[in-house]
């Protein structure tokens, strides 16, 4: 039954959410042009809680905890692991409060609708992984703005999404050259579980019916500790979170 109610909603749910994105990619360019970056953001904001509607089409359940007070005023790098290109819509839209800008491939600011405009004009960090140069460069030019205005950085630190929910190991090249400009940025892990699934037979058929958690995790100050050691707390922290959330679905399915 799974199978059958994946291949019927899939299509309805690339619809809606291309539909989504071809819609809000020129009310975005009239944000920017009328309100600038904050109306702009706004926008974004927006199209990325319709985005997450069309997640509900595929019958997903989706969890947002976050039980820190974090704060709003201060530049944070929010460490998290990457299961699916579905991570992003949810990072945007729970996140939104920190202005968290995303380092991003610099071939996704071409072609995509919505999408292209953001990375573009959002004030994120968009490298090319085959110019190491021009990628310090950008993630710099990130650094100082989070510095300047307070904004925040989502970084995936395994360098690719993991297609099986397994966690890679972290490097801790992004986030050092993140802190040279903005050393007081807070370190703040979140733990993703459960998009890999729905993109577990690939593009055709996605899964119906997953349940995907988001969880923010202690926060890490960077306070003289060696950042190899920093990064690992992170990395240590989110593992066990999702260790723990594994250990509590197999126990849900055991019996009695």
């Amino acid at each position: 039954m799974n199978k059958l109610l994946s291949y019927l909603f899939t299509p309805i749910h690339y619809l809606f959410f291309g539909l989504f994105l071809c819609v809000f990619h020129p009310i975005q360019w009239l944000s920017l042009k009328l309100g600038g970056l904050e109306a702009h953001k706004k926008s974004v904001d927006l199209l990325n809680l319709f985005l997450l509607s069309t997640y509900l089409i595929m019958g997903s359940r989706i969890s947002f905890n976050n039980p820190h007070k974090l704060p709003e005023s201060r530049p944070i790098i929010f460490t998290v692991n990457h299961q699916s290109m579905y991570d992003v819509p949810l990072l945007i839209w729970f996140l939104r409060p920190y202005h968290a800008k995303f380092i991003s491939k610099i071939e996704l600011t071409k072609g995509i609708p919505s999408i292209s405009f953001n990375l573009k004009y959002g004030g994120g960090a968009n490298i090319d992984r085959k110019d190491s140069k021009q990628a310090v460069a950008e993630i710099l030019t990130l650094s100082g703005k989070m510095k300047e205005f307070n904004w925040s950085a989502v970084i995936f630190p395994e360098g690719t999404r993991s297609r099986d929910g397994k966690i890679k190991p972290f490097a801790v090249g992004g986030i050092a050259t993140l802190l040279k400009r903005c050393p007081n940025a807070l370190i703040v892990p979140v733990a993703i579980q459960g998009s890999w699934k729905l993109v577990q037979f690939g593009k055709f058929p996605l899964s119906f019916g997953e349940k995907i958690s988001l969880t923010v995790l202690a926060p890490i100050e960077n306070s003289g500790i060696p950042l190899e050691e920093i990064v690992g707390m992170a990395e240590d922290a989110i593992r066990g979170e999702l260790s723990r959330i594994r250990s509590g679905m197999t126990a849900g399915s055991s019996p009695g």
